[in-house]
């Protein structure tokens, strides 16, 4: 029966790891301009053979490579950070948002969008690509600001119920800043901030694309390091105490990685929902383990596809631009995510 189950989650494993490329290679070949597979391999093999202005060298090299890229990566890491969440917290529930971070990050982005609109008279939509710089390191401002407050707190506070009520808190504060500003802001920098918080893999664009790639790249390997502590906390502080562990250090260590993925993916994309709660679960659902040395990998592999499919039918052809990510990951994952559960019982 073990043996079984060890074929079975290998499987799975294996699919999951070759849906990655195969959705990749969709994300970039269908839009709303079609792209022959052919003639897209050879852009990627050989960019230098085509002339600079050539369109399908445009589409794929500025536009539909660096929103597969920023699928990759934002999936990859949310569904990491959330399930480090769920597991930290004991709660099911949890997820990117949980600590606030994520509404620091939308607060942060506030202030430039909105308070800088009502002083300077909307000046900063229309910044163009300095403005979209500067809504990055708002954003990156704001999480990482509150991340270091819940670090910090994280030593002070015994109890993980307490610290994810201060989460929650600062949450409901920042959204509290942020009704104020709205409503002291005009209505052209209102929809600028609604339009951000909507989310979007497009936004990262030009060199953008490969330090947030990059930035995944180097903390997605050490969230994997994490997998024996977050199997101790699994079964309990006061067993985990008596294997060994320092629980405020492991504590600290997986809060802080789950922040800064948090953090950097909202700072790059928006707040994009659904990914580090849903995926968790359809893990556990799919491999029927709670084991961190094989839900960590998955849940990355699984998060990184799904973004792929919400990518793709975001912009699928008939639609003019794309729709908003945040619209497609609800309709999508969640109607899976409760499929799983059921199934699972």
């Amino acid at each position: 029966m073990v043996n079984g189950k060890w074929i079975n989650s290998k499987c799975v494993m294996t699919l999951l790891i070759l849906s990655i490329p195969i959705f990749a290679l969709l994300n970039i070949t269908i839009g709303s301009v079609a792209i022959p597979i052919s003639e897209v391999f050879n852009i990627l093999l050989h960019p230098d053979s085509y002339d600079p202005s050539d369109v399908n060298l445009l589409i794929v090299m500025n536009t539909r490579l660096p929103q597969t890229l920023t699928a990759l990566a934002c999936g990859a890491g949310l569904a990491v950070a959330g399930l480090e969440m769920q597991t930290v917290f004991h709660n099911p529930l949890a997820g990117p948002s949980v600590l606030g971070i994520s509404s620091a990050a939308s607060l942060g982005v506030a202030f430039v969008v909105l308070l800088s609109g009502t002083i300077g008279g909307g000046i900063m939509s229309r910044f163009g690509i300095f403005g979209n710089t500067a809504l990055t390191l708002a954003a990156i401002s704001g999480a990482l600001a509150v991340m270091m407050l819940i670090a910090w707190l994280s030593q002070k506070v015994q109890g993980n119920v307490t610290l994810l009520i201060i989460g929650v808190m600062i949450g409901y504060i920042a959204s509290a800043i942020i009704g104020v500003l709205k409503y002291f802001s005009s209505e052209e920098d209102i929809r600028a901030y609604v339009i951000w918080g909507l989310g979007s893999f497009a936004r990262v664009t030009g060199g953008q694309v490969y330090v947030f790639v990059g930035l995944m790249t180097l903390l997605l390997p050490f969230c994997m390091l994490l997998a024996k502590p977050l199997n101790m906390l699994l079964l309990g502080e006061q067993y985990a105490i008596s294997l060994g562990l320092n629980i405020r250090r492991a504590r600290l260590l997986i809060i802080t990685s789950a922040g800064v993925l948090i953090a950097i993916v909202t700072a790059y994309c928006g707040p994009i929902m659904f990914l580090g709660l849903a995926v968790p679960h359809i893990c556990r659902g799919l491999f029927r383990t709670d084991d961190h040395r094989l839900l960590l990998p998955a849940t990355l592999f699984c998060g990184a596809s799904i973004a792929l499919i919400c990518n793709l039918i975001a912009r699928l052809p008939g639609f003019e631009g794309a729709l908003p990510i945040n619209s497609v990951t609800a309709l999508i994952g969640a109607p899976v995510a409760l499929w799983v559960l059921l199934r699972r019982k």
